[in-house]
């Protein structure tokens, strides 16, 4: 009681600017930009409608993710983990490749958090269904525009990037997959 009153009487611009701070301690912010180039003649595999830099355009990086809590929302995208996907090279994991018949995702840079999270399962919900997959990678956030990336920006910052299973278990249309409003996970 008494450090209410001490807020909305004495120090109330003290206070908006600590519940400012508060908040801004809890939210991620870019980390920086990195400039475009055209990627060398097909070197960008666009498989799943992925994303080609651009010549010039400045992109968004990121070193963290927003925080992680018990449904934590993120945008889900289409990835194929397979030998020639628009994944690009073997999962940083298990330095392998996935079948995209088999439930499997890469996670913003944040989100991976170092390769914590490698092997792990995460609950992904979505479209009124709930499906289990594995983290086997990394949506990598800090970087993208170069060949270990396959000539794609980097991730923003909340995305679970999933194997074509995943869509299928959570009852998607093909015909929207790419891009939909998710909730995911850690398992217990």
């Amino acid at each position: 009681m008494k450090k209410q009153v001490i807020c909305s009487t004495v120090f109330p611009l003290l206070c908006i600017l600590l519940l400012f701070l508060s908040v801004e301690a809890q939210t991620c912010s870019p980390s920086g930009k990195i400039k475009g180039k055209t990627p060398p003649p097909g070197q960008c595999n666009q498989e799943n409608d992925s994303d080609c830099c651009k010549d010039g355009k400045w992109y968004t990086t990121y070193k963290c993710s927003p925080p992680v809590s018990s449904q934590t929302k993120a945008t889900l995208t289409l990835n194929s983990f397979e030998p020639d996907g628009d994944g690009g090279a073997q999962s940083e994991c298990d330095n392998q490749y996935h079948s995209d018949d088999d439930p499997v995702v890469a996670l913003s840079t944040g989100w991976y958090n170092n390769g914590k999270r490698c092997l792990n399962y995460i609950n992904i919900r979505g479209n009124g269904r709930s499906v289990r997959a594995k983290v086997v990678d990394e949506c990598d956030s800090t970087m993208g525009c170069d060949s270990d990336h396959d000539y794609q920006p980097p991730c923003p910052n909340n995305i679970v990037d999933a194997s074509k299973a995943v869509w299928k278990a959570l009852g998607v249309p093909e015909s929207d997959w790419g891009g939909m409003d998710i909730y995911w996970s850690d398992t217990d």
